[in-house]
């Protein structure tokens, strides 16, 4: 994959990295330091890659790390620009983001993943589509393990 098929990041930017079928990991832009490209994303410290089904209530932090290193398959989706405005990304996201930098964050596939972090960051609200779509394909399956008790 050429350095050019890589679309122009602005600071503020939503970063989406496909994973699977269901579920992209999200980071928001940052900036470049020593001319390095870097994204903010709220990563579990125990496995970057993974993310367990049932994560919840895991340490979770933000990081800002290489885009590159989060891999290179990786598109802009700005996805509720259309319905949001968003926020300024110097006086307001860069802020926030470094605020939050380092400071242990409880991740939940469900009500705070990276998706609802970087809304939140770039919106001021946290939306996880991924998660309003993964609800119509993979809830029917869980209740029924729930009420089985193999959950």
């Amino acid at each position: 994959m050429g350095k050019n098929s890589h679309p122009k990041l602005f600071p503020g930017d939503i970063v989406e990295y496909p994973r699977n079928k269901y579920f992209s990991h999200f980071g928001i832009y940052f900036g470049e330091r020593d001319g390095v490209p870097y994204v903010a994303h709220l990563t579990c410290r125990d496995s970057d890659t993974k993310i367990p089904l049932f994560g919840r209530a895991l340490r979770a932090e933000v990081k800002l790390d290489p885009v590159e290193l989060l891999g290179n398959k990786y598109k802009v989706n700005n996805m509720l620009d259309d319905t949001h405005t968003a926020r300024d990304f110097h006086t307001v996201v860069k802020p926030a983001i470094e605020d939050m930098l380092g400071r242990e964050v409880t991740f939940d596939i469900l009500f705070h993943n990276s998706e609802h972090q970087v809304t939140l960051f770039r919106y001021g609200v946290k939306k996880s589509q991924q998660i309003e779509q993964v609800y119509e394909h993979i809830m029917p399956s869980w209740k029924k393990l729930f009420k089985e008790k193999k959950l």
